[in-house]
């Protein structure tokens, strides 16, 4: 293969470049708003904090209601990534493994239903969700965010489940080893990278998720992170700074987590990418 020149190296690394900030500026916006005094927030220039300060993220953070959203959208969050774990997880390898006709169906229906847009059921929903009494709890966001979040953990696994090699579920299976028996012992500690990808996705997916839970919640008892930013302008004043700092407090979770298991999630995403 042919070495690229020094003109193609530069035009790459411009565009490279151009990609990281195009996708970082807005983050990095945020934390300069977030350390600017109330006096230069909306007087530009400076563009630059004169005098950082971090008020804001004191504010914010001694802000009892915040901390409830926090843990309003930890519990909902994890309580999605779990249920979409060990439900998609079966699924996938009775997809991946398992004889039977439809397979293709089904993941067509997983496909539509990741593909529907969630603002064309709010309504017959909010009606369903009254009816059974259950706005403004946490019941109502995992088993919504769920839906929409298991499709999508059902296609990742689906194709990692497919990239083990076919003689580890035989020899289990000669071993004496019944299907679930294969799962649980030989392909699901294989399968731990597709697992992290498909966590997070879901975890993203729910942590995010701002219009059910603006629709089905209405006190601090059950309102995540996202209604409760976008609450934070008054009357007549946006408090830029506190939201700055606030947007950048209930990334950080998600940041972390992506970092931490940023291996595993690029295996598991890719799964099915080069094979033949």
């Amino acid at each position: 293969m042919t070495q690229p020149d020094g003109l193609t190296r530069a035009g790459f690394l411009f565009l490279l470049s151009a990609i990281v900030i195009f996708c970082l500026g807005p983050a990095v916006w945020q934390a300069v708003t977030s350390l600017k005094p109330e006096t230069e927030l909306i007087r530009l220039p400076p563009i630059l904090p004169s005098h950082p300060t971090l008020d804001h993220y004191v504010t914010v953070l001694r802000d009892r209601s915040f901390l409830r959203m926090i843990v309003n959208s930890l519990i909902v969050a994890s309580a999605v990534t779990g249920i979409s774990l060990a439900v998609g997880s079966v699924a996938a390898f009775a997809l991946a493994w398992l004889g039977f006709k439809g397979k293709g169906i089904v993941l067509g229906i997983a496909l539509a239903i990741s593909m529907f847009p969630p603002i064309a059921a709010v309504s017959p929903l909010y009606l369903a969700v009254r009816a059974l009494g259950l706005r403004d709890t946490w019941w109502v966001l995992i088993a919504l965010h769920t839906a929409f979040a298991l499709p999508l953990t059902l296609w990742i696994l689906t194709s990692f489940f497919r990239e083990i090699p076919e003689e580890l579920y035989r020899a289990a299976r000669l071993d004496g080893c019944g299907p679930l028996q294969a799962f649980f012992k030989i392909l699901l500690p294989l399968a731990s990278p597709g697992l992290a990808a498909a966590a997070l996705v879901a975890f993203i997916f729910s942590w995010n998720e701002f219009l059910f839970a603006l629709t089905f919640t209405t006190t601090e008892s059950s309102r995540t992170v996202p209604v409760g930013i976008a609450l934070f302008p008054g009357l007549h004043e946006i408090p830029y700074g506190d939201i700055a700092a606030a947007s950048l407090a209930a990334t950080s979770p998600v940041i972390v987590l992506t970092l931490l298991f940023q291996r595993r999630i690029v295996e598991g995403l890719t799964a099915g990418a080069t094979k033949g």
